[in-house]
C-alpha cells in the first residue's frame, strides 16, 4: 500500500493538476531485483533488435507531440506554442544517437599479431537509475534513456513530481514498440530517504541525475558507500560576451531568447551578459526593443512566449536576486510592456527583467537564478570579459558574440566551460559532448562519448593453440633430436629437427 501522495501544482494557477501515489518502501526495494531479471534477458538481444525498438518508439513519440505539448504547458508552464518543439528535438536527438550506435558500440580491435586475436568489447553495465528534471523532461530523459537501451541496459525512471506523466508515456510508448517487460520501470517519489534507499542498492550499476547542485550532491552522498558510477548534470550560471564588432540588434535578439526562453528555466540559459563598453548602451537599447515584443501570459494561449516559472519558491529566489542587485546599485532597465504590467492572477509569473550597472558583488551575477532576468555588465576589453566569465563556481556553457570568428575561437579556448558557443547559445548539439565543468556536474551525455557510462569494457586476449608433441618415453628413445629444451613437452618450442 502506498504511503505517499504526490500532487503536481500548476505554475499557471497554483491549483492542483493531478496526483500520483508513491510506492511503499518494500515496492521500491523490488525494482532493482526486477530490473536485474529483465537485464539477464535483454542483454542477450542483438543491437539490431534494440535499434528497431528504439526507432519505432521515437516515431510513436513524435506522432504524439501535440498531446504531450499540452501536458507540458499544464504541468510545468511552458507556453504551448513551444511544447511540441521539445518533442521533435528529443526525437531528433534520439535518432542521432541511434545512427551512431553501431559504430560506437562495436568491438575495438587490438594490434594485429600472428597467432593472436585481441579485442575490447563493450558490455552493458546493468540496471540504470535515471532521475530526471522537469524543465526539459523529454530532452533530459533521451540523453540517458536511448544510450542505455541501445547498450543493453534496463532502466528505472524517477520523474520529477512536477512532470510525472513523462515516465508513464515513455513506458507505454516503448512497450508498444516491442520492448520486453520490465526493461523500463518507473516510480513516483517525493521522499529523499526513499530515494536514498534505491540509490544504495547494490543491484543499481549506474545513476544518472539531472537537477540542482544540492540535489546532485545529495545523490552523490547517498552513493558514496559503494563503488558505483554517478553521472551528474547540474546547474549553470552561463555567460555571454558581446564584443564591439558585433551587430548589436542581432545579438540582442539572440541573447534575449537565450535568457528568457522557457522563462529562463534551463541549465544553459544565459544568466550573465558582458558587453564591450563601446557598444554597451546600444546593446541595452536593443534588448529593451526586443523585450517590448514579448508577451507574458497564460501558457495555454498560443500567442504567449513567456509563461510562469515553476513554483512560488522559484518566484521568491528570482525576486530576491533582483532585489539584492537593486539594493547594491543595479538599475532596472526593463521597458514598458502591457503584458508585463498585467500578468494573469494567481500564477507564478515573473516579469522578464533587464538589469544594468551590475557587479560581481551581487547574487544575480554569482548564484544560479533560473528565471527570466538579463543582467548586463560593461567590460573594457576581451581580457576583462574572460576573467569575469571564469569567475564562477559553474562551468556548463558560455557564448561569445563577434564578427571576428578567429577572435571568437581564440577567446573560446580561454573560457572554463564544457561547451562554448560563438554566435550561438543554449543549444546542446547531439554530436558534441554535453558535460559540465566545476559545480555544473561530472560525466558526459550526447555524442559518441555519451555511451561510455552505459557500458563496461571487457578485453579478450586469444592465442592460437600451441604445437605440442606428446610421445611415450619408448617412442622418444627412437629419435635423437639435435636440440631438446627443458620444457619441450610443456611449452611451444622452437622448431625441433629430428634425425
Amino acid at each position: 500500500m502506498s504511503t505517499e501522495t504526490i500532487t503536481t501544482i500548476s505554475p499557471a494557477t497554483n491549483a492542483p493538476v493531478l496526483t500520483r501515489n508513491g510506492l511503499a518502501d518494500s515496492e521500491i526495494a523490488l525494482l532493482p531485483t526486477t530490473a536485474t531479471k529483465a537485464f539477464n534477458i535483454y542483454r542477450l538481444t542483438s543491437l539490431q533488435q534494440r535499434k528497431a525498438i528504439v526507432a519505432k518508439a521515437l516515431q510513436l513519440l513524435k506522432n504524439r507531440q501535440d498531446v504531450l505539448a499540452r501536458e507540458l504547458a499544464e504541468q510545468m508552464g511552458r507556453p504551448i506554442a513551444y511544447g511540441a518543439k521539445e518533442i521533435t528535438t528529443a526525437v531528433a536527438r534520439g535518432e542521432y544517437l541511434l545512427k551512431i550506435s553501431e559504430d560506437v558500440l562495436k568491438d575495438t580491435e587490438g594490434e594485429p599479431e600472428d597467432g593472436f586475436i585481441r579485442y575490447i568489447r563493450k558490455i552493458p553495465v546493468g540496471p540504470v537509475l535515471i532521475l530526471f528534471a522537469w524543465n526539459y523532461p523529454y530532452l533530459i530523459l533521451v540523453n540517458s534513456l536511448i544510450p542505455a537501451l541501445l547498450a543493453g541496459d534496463p532502466v528505472i525512471l524517477k520523474p520529477s513530481p512536477q512532470t510525472p506523466t513523462i515516465a508513464e508515456h515513455i513506458h507505454g510508448i516503448f512497450s508498444e514498440a516491442g520492448l520486453p517487460p520490465n526493461v523500463i520501470q518507473y516510480f513516483h517519489c517525493g521522499s529523499l530517504p526513499r530515494l536514498e534507499n534505491i540509490i544504495k542498492s547494490p543491484l543499481i550499476r549506474l545513476i544518472c541525475f539531472t537537477g540542482s547542485v544540492s540535489g546532485g550532491m545529495a545523490v552523490q552522498r547517498a552513493a558514496a558507500n559503494r563503488i558505483v558510477s554517478v553521472g551528474l548534470e547540474l546547474g549553470g550560471k552561463d555567460s555571454a560576451y558581446v564584443r564591439a564588432d558585433v551587430d548589436v540588434k542581432w545579438a540582442a535578439e539572440e541573447i534575449v531568447d537565450g535568457a528568457i526562453f522557457n522563462s529562463g528555466q534551463s541549465c544553459c540559459s544565459i544568466e550573465r551578459v558582458y558587453v564591450a563598453e563601446k557598444v554597451h548602451d546600444q546593446f541595452v537599447t536593443a534588448v529593451q526593443e526586443v523585450l517590448k515584443g514579448y508577451k507574458l501570459g497564460n501558457p495555454l494561449d498560443k500567442s504567449t512566449n513567456v509563461g510562469p516559472v515553476v513554483s512560488r519558491k522559484a518566484v521568491e529566489v528570482i525576486k530576491a536576486h533582483v532585489q539584492d542587485a537593486l539594493n547594491k546599485g543595479a538599475v532596472d532597465a526593463t521597458p514598458d510592456n502591457e503584458s508585463f504590467s498585467h500578468p494573469p492572477p494567481n500564477g507564478n509569473y515573473v516579469v522578464p527583467t533587464l538589469l544594468t550597472d551590475v557587479t560581481h558583488d551581487m547574487d544575480i551575477m554569482k548564484e544560479e537564478t533560473f528565471g527570466p532576468v538579463i543582467p548586463v555588465m560593461k567590460v573594457g576589453d576581451d581580457e576583462e570579459a574572460v576573467r569575469l566569465m571564469n569567475d564562477s563556481e559553474y562551468g556548463l556553457t558560455a557564448s561569445i558574440w563577434t564578427s571576428d570568428i578567429s577572435a571568437g575561437r581564440r577567446l573560446a579556448e580561454e573560457v572554463e566551460v564544457g561547451t562554448v558557443f560563438v554566435n550561438r547559445c543554449d543549444f546542446p548539439s547531439p554530436d558534441l559532448a554535453w558535460t559540465g565543468w566545476k559545480n555544473s556536474g561530472k560525466g558526459v551525455s550526447l555524442s559518441k562519448f555519451g555511451f561510455e557510462q552505459f557500458v563496461k569494457l571487457k578485453s579478450f586476449h586469444l592465442k592460437d593453440y600451441p604445437r605440442v608433441f606428446i610421445m611415450e618415453e619408448s617412442d622418444f628413445k627412437q629419435f635423437q633430436p639435435k636440440k631438446v629444451t627443458e620444457h619441450s613437452f610443456y611449452r611451444e618450442l622452437d622448431p625441433v629437427t629430428w634425425e
